[in-house]
């Protein structure tokens, strides 16, 4: 199955799946507002400015799984990460991304290796999982990587397609 194929809901409800990104890099993340890691929504936007109108986008899906820490409804969620952070790229509707109910898309990525060639569930909030404009996974970072680091950056700018 490709990852374009497996349906997934917007934020506010409305059906989508990552063919609306097809021929994007995409960096997707599964973010939490109330995380030690919060903070890197900072970086993602500010990946999402600079690299958004060459071919690329950061997706947020929210995720409850980890200590908690996304409890919001998706218009809490949509209003910590407009006003606390200017975030301006698209965000996916609340999932679990780990266990029994781990939503499809995340047990396609989980099969894909980071750099220490390690596969297997998502570690913490802000994982990142990297997609080339072919909607194959092209990396895997760890949550505490941040957003800006060279090897995330350097790994987007491969992926560029203009």
């Amino acid at each position: 199955m490709s990852l374009y194929d497996i349906p997934l809901r917007t934020l506010d409800g409305e059906a989508t799946s990552l063919a609306a990104y097809q021929g994007k890099a995409v960096l997707l993340v599964n973010v939490a507002s109330k995380c030690g890691l919060t903070p890197q929504y900072a970086g993602l936007e500010r990946l999402q400015q600079q690299y958004g109108g060459r071919g690329f986008t950061v997706l947020g899906v929210p995720c409850n799984q980890f200590a908690g820490q996304e409890p919001g409804s998706s218009e809490e969620i949509q209003t910590f990460c407009s006003t606390t952070y200017g975030v301006t790229f698209p965000l996916l509707e609340k999932i679990d991304v780990n266990g029994e109910a781990r939503h499809p898309l995340y047990a396609e990525l989980t099969r894909t290796a980071d750099e220490a060639g390690e596969a297997g569930d998502v570690q913490w909030n802000f994982e990142k999982f990297l997609l080339s404009p072919e909607g194959e996974v092209a990396a895997r970072f760890r949550p505490r990587t941040e957003p800006e680091a060279a090897e995330v950056v350097s790994a987007i700018e491969a992926q560029l397609t203009a």
